[in-house]
C-alpha cells in the first residue's frame, strides 16, 4: 500500500497532533484527511506553514494546561452525588460507569469532561463514598469525590429499628440510674421496720415492771396484843 507524508493541521486520534509530520496511506490522506482539512501535503509552501502551526499548537497547549490546572483545583473541592437503583438489600443493579459520572458532572456542576479522562481503577458496585481519578492533561491529574446513593427507600421496618436505637439506649441508661435510688428507699423502709421490731417483749411475757427499788407496798402485819 502506497504511503504519503502529510502535515497534520489538527489533532487526529491515534495519528498525531497539530504540526506533526506523519506518513499515512495515500488513500486515507486523499479520501479523508485532505477533504476534512485535517492535514496538508508536504510541499515546499506547506513546510513554511509548519512554523505557524507549531506556534499555534504551543499557544493552544499552554491555554489548555492553564484551564485544566484551574479545573483540577475546583474539582478537588466538589462532592459529586450520583443516585442509582438498588434492591431492598441495598445492592446496586450493575456498576457506575464513566459516562454516568461525566453526565452527572455536567448536570450538577455544568462541567463538560470527556469520558476518556475519567479513570476507574475498579468497577464501583457499592453505595457510599468513592474517589475517582481524573487525567485532565498529560501534566494534570485530579481526584473527584463521588458519593453513590440509592433511589430506593429503605424498608419501613429497618428505618423504625434504626431510628429509636439511640432512644432505647437512653431509656436503658435512665433505668440504670433509677435502680440505686429505689434500692436505697427499700433499705430505708427495712431499717425502719427493723427499728420497730427492736423492742422485744421481756422473757416470761410479764408486763413491764417499774424500777427495782420500788417493789410495791406490801400489807402491814397486824400488831400483837
Amino acid at each position: 500500500m502506497a504511503k504519503t507524508e502529510v502535515i497534520l493541521t489538527h489533532n487526529v486520534v491515534n495519528l498525531g497532533g497539530e504540526s506533526d509530520q506523519v506518513k499515512v496511506a495515500a488513500g486515507y490522506a486523499r479520501n479523508y484527511l485532505f477533504p476534512q482539512g485535517l492535514a496538508i501535503p508536504v510541499t515546499g509552501a506547506n513546510k513554511r506553514r509548519l512554523e505557524v502551526l507549531k506556534q499555534r499548537r504551543a499557544e493552544r497547549e499552554a491555554h489548555d494546561l492553564n484551564n485544566m490546572t484551574e479545573l483540577a483545583k475546583g474539582i478537588s473541592k466538589l462532592l459529586c452525588v450520583l443516585t442509582v437503583k438498588t434492591g431492598e438489600d441495598g445492592k446496586m443493579f450493575g456498576t457506575v460507569t464513566t459516562g454516568m459520572i461525566a453526565d452527572q458532572l455536567k448536570t450538577q456542576f455544568d462541567i463538560s469532561l470527556e469520558k476518556r479522562k475519567i479513570h476507574l481503577e475498579q468497577p464501583i458496585r457499592t453505595l457510599g463514598d468513592h474517589e475517582v481519578a481524573l487525567r485532565l492533561h498529560t501534566d494534570v491529574n485530579a481526584t473527584l469525590k463521588l458519593r453513590v446513593e440509592s433511589t430506593t427507600p429503605l424498608p419501613a421496618a429497618t428505618e423504625a429499628e434504626a431510628a429509636p436505637a439511640g432512644k432505647r439506649e437512653e431509656q436503658r441508661t435512665e433505668k440504670r440510674g433509677k435502680r440505686p435510688e429505689q434500692g436505697k428507699e427499700g433499705k430505708g423502709e427495712k431499717t425502719e421496720a427493723a427499728g420497730d421490731k427492736g423492742a422485744k417483749p421481756q422473757k416470761g411475757g410479764r408486763p413491764d415492771r417499774g424500777p427495782k427499788g420500788d417493789k410495791g407496798s406490801r400489807p402491814e402485819k397486824p400488831a400483837k396484843a
